[in-house]
């Protein structure tokens, strides 16, 4: 079934025109309103500090406590210098990241394997090829000489392994839908605020966003998860509380400006667009624990189900960024690599989000807003690494691909991928020229 049916089908609660409206309504976003009773307590600046320099933040909790004792103290500053150092001190309180989950802070730099699954399926007993050359063995994929027209680190997916990015994502949102996520199409542009109100910068020479021509103060970027935009959707709304947690995924392509040239990632496994299902969540904050603990075994399960020997860690507070509170992250064996490469991960982001984007909680009709709600996330199926961690498990001998069991119905019964015996047409005529086709 295609995924454009399951789509239009699926989101007639979330319909594409009001997010759109939504989005617009919303693009001037209001102030955050930081935790000013924890962030500007002369007791809490030790412990603030200690979890910038465990989480390897660029926030400075000194610079924030001196703008604001120039704020307190300046009596005879004009109003243009007041609105000034409000406008530094909102922006040093932004750079601050989330609290650290206590547990994790033990951990050091290294994650701590919480289980591992399938052990018994680690393949090492023979040569297994890296995805790129199991590939192009089958004439299933083309990543050469793209960058005239599409730019480096670009790619096409032809033949089953199109058919195979698609059975993935429809495998995915059917486990999801049974669990009660409700299906919505995302857009792809989004205003920069959305995107530094998640946690991603849009400044500076280096990061990992693009962003369209225009006022560099205000841009417009390509979203680089869907979790943005989902955020987005809520952004500047009080829920009522018997509504939470509400679960929502999407099905999205991602752009991500920087890419890697580590010899372990090349090829598809880090590149500049994909596509992916992502989870989100808002919920209250006591139940944003136990969301966290939900999305990570229905990854757990998705990729069981699969076969797949992978490893659940939970990350150490170096690894988790400014807006996550707790992340697990999944990485599964891939023997044409003979590493483990991250598939996937889920955070619980607490209040860091809602607090940027103004998600509040009420309760009955008389909605308080004092209370923010939290954010949870995580992803569900990220083709790229999906597609090398199965081409590189289930390849045979005979350079076939053997599909796994839950994906046979989505691939129209196949369950084998076979080499295609004609070359694909986009390949330039000098290569071919060149190759050895077996």
């Amino acid at each position: 079934m295609l995924l454009r049916k399951r789509i239009t089908s699926s989101i007639t609660h979330f319909p594409t025109w009001c997010f759109f409206a939504r989005m617009t309504h919303f693009f001037n976003l209001k102030q955050p309103i930081f935790d000013n009773g924890y962030l500007l307590n002369t007791a809490n600046v030790a412990d603030i500090e200690a979890n910038i320099n465990h989480r390897k933040g660029i926030g400075d909790i000194h610079l924030v406590h001196s703008i604001n004792e120039r704020l307190t103290k300046g009596t005879n500053l004009s109003e243009e210098e007041r609105n000034v150092l409000s406008s530094q001190l909102l922006e040093e309180m932004g750079k601050i990241p989330n609290r650290t989950h206590p547990d994790v802070l033990s951990y050091g730099s290294d994650p701590r394997i919480v289980q591992r699954y399938n052990e018994h399926r680690k393949q090492d007993d023979r040569k297994y090829f890296q995805f790129g050359d199991i590939c192009k063995k089958m004439n299933l994929y083309r990543m050469e000489n793209l960058g005239n027209f599409t730019g480096h680190r670009s790619y096409y997916l032809t033949h089953e392994l199109a058919e195979l990015e698609h059975a993935l994502i429809n495998y995915t949102v059917d486990v999801l839908q049974k669990r009660q996520f409700q299906l919505i199409t995302v857009p792809d542009l989004l205003p920069g605020r959305i995107i530094e109100s998640c946690g991603m910068s849009v400044h500076g020479v280096r990061n990992q966003v693009y962003k369209l021509a225009g006022d560099e103060r205000e841009p417009l970027c390509l979203s680089g998860t869907s979790e943005m935009a989902l955020a987005g959707y809520f952004a500047g709304r009080v829920l009522q509380a018997e509504r939470l947690p509400l679960k929502l995924m999407a099905v999205s392509r991602c752009y991500r400006a920087e890419t890697s040239a580590l010899q372990e990632e090349k090829g598809i496994y880090r590149v500049h667009q994909f596509t992916k299902v992502e989870m989100f969540a808002v919920c209250s904050p006591n139940q944003s624990s136990a969301v966290l603990e939900e999305f990570r075994d229905i990854e757990v399960g998705l990729f069981d189900e699969l076969g797949l020997h992978f490893l659940l860690l939970d990350m150490p507070p170096c690894e988790l960024g400014a807006p996550a509170y707790r992340k697990y992250d999944i990485e599964a064996w891939m023997p044409g690599r003979a590493m483990y490469g991250e598939l996937s991960s889920c955070s619980d982001c607490s209040d860091y989000q809602s607090r940027r984007l103004g998600i509040r909680i009420g309760t009955g009709h008389n909605a308080s807003e004092s209370d923010f709600a939290h954010t949870v996330n995580g992803t569900a199926c990220a083709i790229p690494r999906m597609l090398i961690a199965l081409l590189e498990n289930f390849q045979n001998e005979d350079y076939t691909v053997s599909v796994p069991a839950p994906l046979v119905s989505y691939m129209n019964g196949k369950q084998f991928i076979r080499r295609r015996k004609e070359l694909p047409e986009l390949k330039l005529t000098k290569r071919l020229l060149q190759e050895d086709i077996l």
